[in-house]
């Protein structure tokens, strides 16, 4: 298998209320809802760097659509690690999640191996990392 990963899709409970947070709150651009001429096919796409997609889908149509049982879902699966260019941009990332909603788990501080970070929750519980790394180079 290539390491070629192009979608990255988060089970949400409300759509519309995803989307305002994605796009209103974080500013994140897309072309807001598709797919609801379908019975379990709507979702929005967000357009990030690289090419890379995030999307939204409602949890109840992911299950439908992988032919799983739905079952309770917990922040800890993973994160999400947005990396930024300094201290500053953790700071001001995290303000703008938090007049978007999100529930700001840990405030920005220093890290033990010389970075600076903090971490916010979407409506959903879905768990961001904003991060400043030292020796990290950003391409954008």
């Amino acid at each position: 298998m290539k390491p070629r990963i192009t979608v990255l899709t988060l089970g949400v409970n409300d759509l519309e209320r995803s989307l305002k947070f994605y796009r209103d709150g974080l500013g994140l651009p897309t072309e807001g809802i598709v797919g609801q001429e379908f019975e379990h096919g709507a979702v929005a796409f967000f357009d990030l760097l690289s090419g890379i997609k995030l999307a939204i889908f409602e949890r109840k149509n992911i299950a439908h659509d992988a032919q799983i049982n739905q079952t309770v879902s917990s922040p800890t699966e993973f994160t999400i690690g947005h990396n930024v260019e300094s201290k500053e941009e953790v700071d001001k990332v995290i303000e703008q999640a938090r007049k978007a909603a999100a529930t700001i788990t840990v405030q920005p501080h220093d890290t033990f191996w010389g970075g600076y970070s903090g971490y916010f929750q979407d409506p959903d519980g879905h768990l961001w990392e904003v991060v400043w790394n030292p020796h990290l180079e950003i391409n954008e």
